[in-house]
C-alpha cells in the first residue's frame, strides 16, 4: 500500500485524482469502468476530475460507472439517494452518461427483493468486467462503503444495517438523525478488493483514528478499511490532520519521495 500525505485537502484531491487518472489509462476494457464513493471526502477528487474533463485530459463519455451503495427506503427522486447525489456531483460534471451510471437497488420493500436485487448489482459487475479505480472514504468508525465494523472481511454486495454512529454522521445531510435510513445495499468488503485499484481519501482529525487502525491496525473485521492491507494497488491520500496518529509517517514520507 502507498501513503500519501499533502498538506491540504486540496492537495488530496489533486493527488488523488492523479492517481485516478493513472488507474484509468490503465483500464483494459473498451471504456473504463469507475467505483465510486459518495459523502463529503471525494467531493473535491470529482472536482479535480472535472477539470480533467474539462482540460482535455479525461474522456467518460464511454465510462460505466458504479456505486459503492445506497440506502434502503429513500423514494426515487430523493435529493439525498445517492442516485441522486452522484448524478449532480459526478455524471453531470464529469461527461459520464446517466444510464451508464449503476447504483445498489435499494426500492425493495422486501428482504428477498433486496436480497435479489444484491445479487443482480454483483452480476452487473462481473458483466462489466470488473471495476477499474475503485475510489473510498472511510467511516470515522473505519466502514468501507456501508460495511460497518464486524462486516466480514470477504463479503459481497448485501443488505446492511446502518451503525448509531453512522447515522449520526450522515444526520447533517437530512432535516435530522431520525430521517437517516436504518439500512442500506452495499457492496461488500470482498466485492471492493475485486477492483484492479483502489484510492481511498481522507482529511481532517477526525478520521484521524481510523485510519491508523486501518492503514497500521490488525487485519480485522473490527476496522472494515483494513482490507485495504490486502490489496496489491491501494493508495490512501490523507491530509495532515488526517494522519495525526500514523506511526510509520517517516516511512512513508520517504517512500513517497522515489528513488
Amino acid at each position: 500500500m502507498e501513503v500519501l500525505v499533502l498538506p491540504t485537502s486540496a492537495d488530496v484531491a489533486r493527488r488523488a485524482a492523479e492517481v485516478v487518472l493513472e488507474g484509468l489509462a490503465a483500464a483494459r476494457g473498451a471504456g473504463p469502468v469507475l467505483g465510486l464513493a459518495t459523502g463529503s471526502s471525494p467531493l473535491g477528487l470529482y472536482a479535480e476530475l472535472a477539470g480533467a474533463v474539462r482540460a482535455g485530459r479525461l474522456d467518460l463519455s464511454a465510462a460505466t460507472g458504479f456505486a459503492l451503495d445506497e440506502y434502503v427506503g429513500l423514494p426515487a427522486g430523493h435529493p439525498q439517494t445517492y442516485r441522486e447525489v452522484l448524478l449532480r456531483e459526478v455524471c453531470a460534471p464529469l461527461g459520464l452518461a446517466p444510464e451508464r451510471l449503476h447504483v445498489p437497488d435499494g426500492s425493495g420493500r422486501t428482504e428477498q427483493e433486496l436480497v435479489a436485487a444484491a445479487a443482480e448489482y454483483e452480476r452487473l459487475i462481473t458483466e462489466a468486467g470488473g471495476v477499474d479505480v475503485q475510489i473510498l472514504g472511510i467511516g470515522a468508525n473505519g466502514h468501507l462503503g456501508f460495511n460497518e465494523p464486524g462486516s466480514s472481511l470477504s463479503s459481497r454486495t448485501r443488505v446492511k444495517r446502518l451503525s448509531d454512529r453512522t447515522r449520526h454522521d450522515n444526520a447533517r445531510f437530512f432535516d435530522g438523525p431520525d430521517d437517516v435510513p436504518t439500512h442500506c445495499v452495499t457492496q461488500g468488503l470482498g466485492t471492493v478488493l475485486d477492483a484492479r485499484r483502489l484510492v481511498l481519501v481522507a482529511s481532517g482529525p477526525t478520521k484521524a483514528a481510523a485510519i491508523a487502525a486501518a492503514l497500521e491496525g490488525p487485519l480485522s473485521a473490527s476496522c472494515p478499511a483494513s482490507v485495504l492491507q490486502w490489496h496489491p494497488d491501494a493508495t490512501a491520500v490523507l491530509d495532515e490532520a488526517a494522519a495525526t496518529q500514523l506511526r510509520n509517517r517517516d516511512y512513508y514520507d520517504a517512500s513517497a519521495a522515489g528513488l
